[in-house]
């Protein structure tokens, strides 16, 4: 008889079961992550418009993203994951340095809450955001 006397499997209590990480929890991961590095105005699409839609979509119930996750699309598997981020630029900054400095930021924060393997980090980027331009977005009539 394999089994212990308290019932058990013979397996530690930590080994019985397994765990699921759900596309959007990687997604915030990597979003917040992102937010973090110096020269990263926004997440998402630079346009004021789509900026705009894109918060209106996300104040309304069952709207498909948070504004954490805006701009990150992430795949996750059993044991790795895939980020695709969309980010404005601050403008003077260096592109190549930033887009280094979120995947280095983005890759350690999803493997270390989430212990996935992060295979890959695309970054595109759809904006730059220019000095004279006005930093808030407008406020949304929608309640």
């Amino acid at each position: 008889m394999n089994e212990s006397a308290a019932g058990g499997s013979g397996k530690a209590p930590a080994d019985r079961g397994r765990t699921t990480i759900a596309d959007g929890v990687v997604e915030k991961i990597a979003g917040l992550a992102a937010r973090e590095v110096v020269g990263v105005h926004a997440m998402g699409s630079g346009t004021a418009l789509s900026r705009t839609f894109g918060a209106v979509r996300d104040r309304v119930p069952g709207g498909a993203k948070s504004s954490v996750s805006r701009g990150v699309k992430a795949e996750v598997g059993e044991l790795q994951t895939a980020l695709d981020l969309e980010i404005v630029v601050e403008y003077g900054v260096s592109i190549r340095d930033v887009a280094r400095a979120v995947r280095e930021n983005v890759v350690s924060a999803v493997e270390r809450m989430t212990s996935l393997e992060v295979v890959e980090v695309n970054i595109a980027v759809s904006d730059v955001k220019l000095p004279d331009e006005p930093d808030d977005e407008p406020e949304s009539r929608l309640q």
